[in-house]
């Protein structure tokens, strides 16, 4: 690896460790005032996680897409890497980086609101329409990703996907998780946004599941488009991304 390479991968690194957690920060930040703000309306609460959620992910992709591409998503970066957006270091630098922020974004969210550091959730969330939802859910955040990466609108990517994710909160039984890294990281967090550990396996498989056919959609709808200049989108979650050229 050359000596310019290594600044740049940990440039990168940086960008998804500190757009993971600020991603992670927003959702149960979000849900822990909302919980406080209006209490005993369900449906006010997840407006209020939604609506910030989403704007919270255009900002952040904005903010660090340039740097990484965005991604916040293990998904989304392994789908990145399957159609050759980044390689093998940069997918062995960005996963790692994505979970460790996802848990100190949860940490930070925790603190915030005057709550234990690290409290494990206690709610399941385990049915067969949660983990079809999670697989439609993450399906059509990868297409949306990278059906306008190839048709070359990646600059619309942060709007896109932030506007994808709130709507997401709300049409998917789920609530739109979308993204293993925040799987993991609101397990430690026992409030609104929390998902108990037991819960994860299930939902990471069907994200996986739904991020691959997603990429056989992108393959057919466009086989023959290649990436607009050197340019790459690369978000997340629940899910986000940007365009950035490749090193």
């Amino acid at each position: 690896m050359s000596g310019l390479r290594r600044p740049l991968l940990a440039r990168q690194a940086l960008a998804e460790f500190l757009g993971s957690a600020g991603l992670v920060a927003v959702v149960i930040g979000s849900g822990i005032a909302a919980q406080r703000l209006s209490p005993g309306d369900v449906g006010l609460q997840l407006l209020e996680n939604a609506l910030v959620t989403g704007a919270g992910l255009v900002a952040l992709i904005l903010a660090f897409g340039p740097a990484s591409g965005g991604h916040f998503n293990p998904v989304v970066t392994l789908a990145d890497r399957f159609l050759g957006g980044v390689t093998d270091r940069q997918l062995a630098v960005y996963v790692p980086a994505q979970l460790a922020g996802g848990v100190v974004g949860a940490v930070v969210a925790n603190l915030m609101f005057d709550l234990p550091a690290v409290s494990i959730s206690g709610k399941e969330r385990a049915a067969g329409g949660l983990w079809l939802s999670e697989a439609v859910a993450t399906f059509g955040l990868v297409v949306l990703i990278f059906a306008l990466v190839r048709a070359g609108r990646a600059a619309l990517a942060p709007f896109a996907v932030g506007a994808y994710i709130t709507a997401a909160y709300w049409w998917s039984s789920s609530t739109s998780f979308a993204n293993p890294m925040i799987d993991l990281a609101r397990t430690l967090s026992d409030t609104f946004a929390g998902i108990a550990p037991a819960s994860v396996p299930m939902f990471v498989l069907m994200q996986l599941v739904g991020g691959a056919v997603a990429l056989v959609v992108v393959a057919l709808l466009y086989p023959d488009v290649a990436r607009a200049a050197d340019e790459v989108v690369v978000p997340h979650d629940t899910t986000g991304p940007t365009s950035r050229r490749t090193p």
